[in-house]
């Protein structure tokens, strides 16, 4: 659907996905069975939504034709398409980080 998705990350997060080198998910992400991505328009609102007030967040910005079968576009906040990633995520799909602020403005 999109070429590229998006995870927010606390800071302390992206550092424990650095050291195992994939991303195993947030505690949202594992209570759910799957890891909360959002695309580039979704973005802002992921992060009002569940990141309000959070400071040193960290955007990955994810190539989606990198991830297998396991990313599944599913109905979410009002019936949008979110995409969703049933597994670990491997860090060699990120294509780059971004500061927090990227969500808000851009």
């Amino acid at each position: 659907m999109e070429p590229l998705v998006y995870k927010v990350l606390r800071a302390a997060e992206w550092r424990e996905a650095q050291e195992r080198g994939a991303i195993a998910g947030s505690a949202d992400d594992l209570r759910d069975g799957f890891i909360h991505l959002s695309t580039h328009d979704q973005l802002a609102g992921t992060v009002d939504r569940h990141f309000a007030g959070e400071t040193g967040l960290v955007v990955l910005e994810i190539a989606a034709d990198r991830l297998d079968a396991a990313l599944k576009w599913e109905p979410s906040r009002n019936g949008a398409l979110f995409p969703h990633f049933y597994g670990v995520l491997p860090l060699d799909a990120v294509i780059r980080t971004l500061d927090g602020d990227f969500a808000k403005n851009n």
